[in-house]
């Protein structure tokens, strides 16, 4: 059942879709980098800015959908959930920040769209729509807010 009786529900990734996962590697630095995997880097998720478009998008979507964000966090960086959740309640605050889901299972959750950027942890297998973010179809925040009609 929707939190939100009579909304679809929409799940969002969060890195490359919410949060631009480059500008976190730019600020972490070649010091962090060169010691870790990009997404193992401590603090990595905190220090990402959104992507352009997700702010306003993000604002648009929740007045027509029930909105959700579903992300992975790598097991081997222990920060990663925490840091998600902070970067969650910076940029969204109380719209979003008791709506993140963690899960290498996406295909668990039940909803009509889900937009991310990779066909990986249950992504493929989910039941509603798979809103491929980035691809040809979907390059931008314009493409999937025309799609999703908002």
């Amino acid at each position: 059942m929707n939190d939100e009786p009579n909304k679809k529900r929409v799940f969002l990734d969060m890195d490359n879709v919410l949060a631009d996962f480059a500008s976190g590697m730019e600020k972490a630095g070649p010091e962090l980098l060169s010691r870790y995997k990009p997404d193992e880097v401590p603090g990595i998720f905190a220090l990402m800015d959104p992507m352009p478009g997700a702010i306003d998008a993000v604002e648009r979507l929740v007045k027509k959908y029930d909105v959700f964000i579903l992300s992975t966090a790598p097991w081997n960086n222990p920060s990663a959930w925490s840091d998600k959740l902070e970067w969650v309640k910076k940029y969204f605050g109380e719209v979003l920040f008791k709506r993140l889901i963690i899960s290498h299972r996406k295909d668990l959750l039940k909803g009509d769209y889900l937009v991310d950027d990779r066909g990986k942890n249950g992504t493929t297998e989910f039941e509603g729509e798979w809103i491929e973010f980035g691809s040809k179809r979907f390059p931008d925040w314009n493409a999937v807010l025309d799609y999703l009609d908002v």
